[in-house]
């Protein structure tokens, strides 16, 4: 069969031409150039075609797209497919139809990118896993390299677990899914975790059905945490939270466990739903209680470490496990005590003595002030009353001040056993919180665990002497401390302090004193048992201007007494004998007498004026006793 194609070939040969150096034939160069161009693909360029890999180098891939040339690739383009090899179809972008060299110019991922996103859409819709080369490290994540775009893929979506180094992932080619794509800023998200879980949560339902409470498995700290410790159980995780670690306190997991410390836990609790296993650590342990000493008993004396405060007590840890409260009230007899942090911290070690015992509840109640002495027992014997003792402020109250003689020792100092004279408003005006005061005790009351105490009882009552120098009526000068609505308080000599009411504050020209004044001031009412002084300024000058008037009004009513007498005596004289010239005697006299009405009538006005003055006079003088009989 081939000698016959041989045979028909040399049949019809052009010999002649052959002859002459004509080698086409009767056919012309331009028509053998068109049958064979005719046998060639027709490429444009900027067009994107398939075509065959001929051949692999490290530098370069050929590919045949059945051109009249082939094309030279960059290897570096297929860095994506490692698997490349001759054969396989593959999509080119032409370039060009030939460069300067006359070289078919190809790239392959100029063809990836022009039909990429139509891809990524597709693979985000189908959910589709598909292939892309890590480029490099970037903030955040890293750079992956699918259908040509540069996609990006954060370190959280790497894998399931925290990754600590992202240098081992470049350059390696790895399954993804598109996770998101933002097309006006060109962006797209994949994750290879998702990957990963899919095939976990497969696990995880294999596993989950073969769990059951109580059982003791084995696993992985995964993780730890503030509040507990991530086990891998084998494709599940479980969590021991921090109470379920050990039976004592912890304070931070880390203290118990490490990354990578394969432990033996038991199943607590688990939810199919939400795959949460809870387990423990410690229900592998007996419980502390249940060991405890069986001789300890209310009263006996133990030794522990502060492990946890609060502001009501602490929390005495005696043996791992076994903890006791001791209650601020039950920290010192001192009533001082607010908050336990004043007297305890955490990690202290203490003594205490056991209050109660409840073994079945697991609870116990400690006491530190115990181990001491009750002071109330023997408070008769230190503190009996007309002692004294220095003391030391702790609080104030409106009705006076707390004062500590010793720890679970204090006493009341009244505000009006503070001092004889002054008038205190608040104890502030008097000492100040953590000031030293000497006290005297007054009154004990050992059942109620109660002191009252004073401090003018330290000296004796000046009131006595008082009393005798500040007498109703007598005139002493005093400075004007402050003014209130209802008056002014006036300071005396010897630190007594007096009382005047605005109407008794007038000075004589009608005008009112200020704060700070000096002046003379009358005593109106004291009062001893009340410590009160009442003072009148105004009464020092009207009291004087009364006397006066008085005054005058009992001289003017002598006169007229003894004018008086001086008439009756001449109108009753001795009539023995009459004569002649006791005739013109008596006719003198009448004459006298007739004149003497209009006379008498004359200066009787003056009179009755001054006689109506003087009871005025000396109802006003009255006024004053009048007014401190009424107010006593």
């Amino acid at each position: 069969m081939s000698n016959n194609l041989n045979n028909a070939g040399i049949a019809d040969f052009d010999w002649e031409a052959y002859e002459k150096g004509d080698s086409l034939s009767n056919k012309s160069v331009e028509e053998l150039t068109a049958s064979y161009d005719k046998t060639l693909n027709s490429v444009n360029a900027n067009e994107v075609v398939k075509g065959t890999v001929t051949g692999i180098n490290k530098r370069e891939v050929i590919v045949n797209i059945g051109y009249k040339s082939e094309g030279v690739i960059a290897a570096s383009e297929f860095r994506y497919n490692p698997d490349l090899k001759v054969g396989d179809e593959v999509e080119v972008y032409i370039e060009s139809q030939e460069n300067k060299a006359g070289q078919l110019v190809l790239s392959h991922k100029k063809a990836r990118v022009s039909t990429s996103w139509a891809r990524v859409n597709e693979a985000l819709e189908n959910k589709e896993i598909i292939t892309g080369f890590v480029k490099c490290r970037t903030k955040g994540g890293m750079i992956v390299d699918v259908f040509g775009i540069e996609a990006f893929l954060p370190g959280s979506q790497i894998d399931v677990k925290p990754i600590r180094d992202y240098d081992v992932f470049v350059n390696k080619t790895m399954e993804f899914k598109v996770v998101k794509i933002n097309s006006e800023y060109k962006n797209v998200v994949v994750s290879h975790k998702v990957l990963i879980e899919a095939e976990l949560e497969e696990k995880k339902k294999e596993i989950m059905s073969q769990l059951q409470k109580g059982q003791i498995v084995e696993g992985e700290v995964k993780n730890i945490t503030s509040y507990g410790v991530f086990i891998d159980l084998g494709g599940v995780d479980g969590l021991i939270h921090i109470t379920d670690l050990s039976w004592g306190r912890v304070n931070d997991p880390k203290e118990v466990v490490e990354i990578g410390q394969k432990l033996r836990v038991v199943i607590l609790d688990f939810d199919d739903e939400k795959k949460r296993i809870a387990l423990g650590l410690k229900q592998l342990t007996p419980h502390p209680w249940d060991s405890l000493d069986a001789n300890l008993q209310p009263g006996d004396k133990v030794q522990g470490k502060v492990v946890v405060m609060t502001d009501y007590g602490a929390f005495v840890e005696i043996a791992p496990g076994v903890e006791g409260l001791i209650h601020v009230s039950e920290m010192s007899w001192s009533q001082h005590v607010r908050s336990a942090q004043d007297l305890l911290h955490v990690g202290d070690t203490v003594e205490a003595v056991i209050l109660t015992l409840d073994r079945a509840e697991r609870k116990m109640s400690l006491g530190l002030k115990q181990l001491k002495e009750d002071p109330w027992e023997t408070i008769l014997d230190k503190y009996p009353v007309d002692s004294v003792h220095q003391a030391k402020v702790r609080n104030f109250t409106n009705f006076g001040v707390f004062v500590e003689i010793e720890d679970g020792v204090e006493g009341l100092v009244h505000i009006s056993d503070l001092s004889w004279t002054k008038k205190i408003k608040h104890p502030s005006e008097f000492t100040q919180i953590g000031a030293e005061l000497q006290v005297k005790v007054l009154e004990v009351d050992k059942e109620n665990r109660r002191l009252s105490l004073g401090v003018k009882q330290l000296e004796d009552n000046p009131w006595n002497a008082i009393e005798e120098k500040y007498t109703v009526g007598s005139v002493h000068e005093g400075t004007i401390l402050e003014m209130i609505d209802k008056g002014a308080v006036i300071k005396l000599e010897e630190g007594v302090e007096g009382f005047a009411t605005p109407k008794h504050l007038t000075k004589e020209d009608g005008s009112q004193p200020k704060a700070g004044d000096t002046l003379e001031f009358k005593v109106i009412e004291f009062n001893k048992e009340q410590r009160r002084i009442i003072l009148s300024h105004s009464r020092t000058f009207e009291d004087a201007a009364k006397a006066e008037a008085r005054k005058e009004a009992a001289a003017k009513k002598a006169a007229r007494r003894t004018e008086k007498k001086a008439e009756e005596t001449v109108q009753m004289p001795t009539l023995e004998k009459t004569t002649l010239g006791d005739l013109d005697a008596l006719a003198a006299l009448r004459d006298k007498l007739a004149a003497a009405p209009a006379a008498e009538k004359k200066a009787a006005a003056p009179k009755k004026a001054a006689e109506a003055e003087a009871p005025a006079a000396e109802e006003e003088a009255e006024a004053p006793a009048k007014e401190t009989k009424a107010k006593k």
